[in-house]
């Protein structure tokens, strides 16, 4: 994120590679929404594995799927952008940014792992409906 942030105050985030777009975007949404904590809140005062686990399984896979999408279609007439991204998925991106919200103690395990599973199985259909 260092490195593309330096070339975006030199030469403007629209002169970075689509794929440079969204390695910003998602280590911004790690920055702050994964790495950022607050020990005052109850959802963030204890953290189990699990629930880390699956934040980062879904942030990953999110640009996992995101790079695959603009890779696979920068040949072709329908291109696929970080902006067609954004546009796209912003329900996604904005329920990235929310598990951090999940209260283990008042969601439960299970339930946390349903939403997160179910958050996957979202984004897998939503990048396939997207190239198709």
């Amino acid at each position: 994120e260092e490195d593309l942030s330096e070339i975006v105050q030199l030469v403007g985030k629209a002169s970075l590679a689509e794929t440079d777009k969204i390695t910003l975007e998602v280590a911004k949404l790690i920055q702050e929404d994964y790495l950022q904590q607050n020990s005052y809140t109850p959802y963030d005062r204890f953290c189990p594995f699990y629930k880390t686990v699956g934040i980062l399984r879904n942030m990953i896979t999110f640009y996992d799927l995101a790079k695959h999408a603009v890779e696979s279609t920068a040949q072709g007439e329908n291109r696929i952008t970080w902006a067609t991204i954004r546009e796209a998925m912003g329900d996604i991106l904005y329920q990235l940014s929310s598990m951090k919200f999940k209260d283990p103690v008042k969601d439960g395990e299970a339930q946390i792992r349903k939403d997160f599973e179910e958050l996957y199985e979202n984004m897998q259909t939503a990048f396939r409906n997207l190239e198709d």
